[in-house]
Parts: C-alpha cells; sequence; structure tokens
C-alpha cells in the first residue's frame, strides 16, 4: 500500500487560506496588487520552495554521510512564469551555494546529482512537466 499524505486548508477571509501540516501551520495570501493581504507566501512560490527544501534536504544528508565538512548551504530557485493563463512554472534553475574550506567540488556535485535524480520526489514531479537546471557555487570561507 502506498503512503498517503494529508494537508487541510482553511479560507480565512479575502484570499487567505491556511494549510496545516503535520501540525503546522502555513499562511498563503496573495500580495496586495493582486488583491490578497500579503499575510504569507503565495502558492504558486511555495513550489520554488519545496523543491529547495526538497534537494536542500537530500544534498545536507548525502553530504554528511560522505563526511564532507561544510559550513553553510544557500538554495536560491528561479522560476520562469508563462505570459498567459494559467500562468505556471514553464522552468527552474536552482542555484545551490556550499560554504566552506576546502569543499570538494566532486562529492558536491555526485551529492546533486543523486538528489537530482534518484531521491528528491518534488523534483522528481516536477521534470515530469517543466525543465529543471541547476547549478553549484562553492564559496570559501
Amino acid at each position: 500500500m502506498s503512503e498517503k499524505h494529508l494537508v487541510k486548508t482553511q479560507w480565512k477571509g479575502n484570499l487567505t487560506f491556511q494549510s496545516e501540516i503535520n501540525g503546522h501551520k502555513l499562511i498563503m495570501d496573495a500580495p496586495e496588487s493582486g488583491g490578497g493581504k500579503d499575510l504569507g507566501p503565495s502558492p504558486k512560490k511555495l513550489l520554488l520552495a519545496a523543491i529547495a527544501g526538497c534537494s536542500g534536504m537530500d544534498l545536507v544528508s548525502i553530504l554528511k554521510k560522505m563526511r564532507v565538512e561544510f559550513d553553510n548551504v544557500d538554495i536560491e530557485v528561479q522560476g520562469d512564469v508563462t505570459d498567459e493563463h494559467p500562468k505556471y512554472y514553464e522552468k527552474m534553475h536552482v542555484i545551490y551555494t556550499i560554504a566552506g574550506k576546502n569543499v570538494p567540488f566532486d562529492k558536491v556535485e555526485k551529492a546533486v546529482k543523486m538528489s537530482e535524480e534518484t531521491y528528491c520526489g518534488v523534483g522528481a514531479l516536477y521534470r515530469k512537466a517543466i525543465e529543471i537546471t541547476s547549478e553549484i557555487k562553492l564559496v570559501e570561507n
């Protein structure tokens, strides 16, 4: 039997919605320019955060198993939105920035590839619909 996830979402007035995820509450809203009150991120931008979080967790776990020492991991995701409705991401670009002293690029590259090709379920789903590219930046501390 496959695992099932459940997220409950409730309207909070105007364009604001609150989702409950494993006991955590998440507010989503539209910016004021779109008729909302900007009380939280837009649902579409949460798609960018989801792939960053998913791949980032993989990356950190894999690097730790490889015994790679690092000081910080930052992930930026850029999404290209279509001009016509329904507006959706037609492309995403993920930038992994790893800071540390003498961080081996080859191991980081292998860890990113493992996340992208094997472990990150969010990225696997997105890749069925859109192009996703990535790059790695190392910052020497």
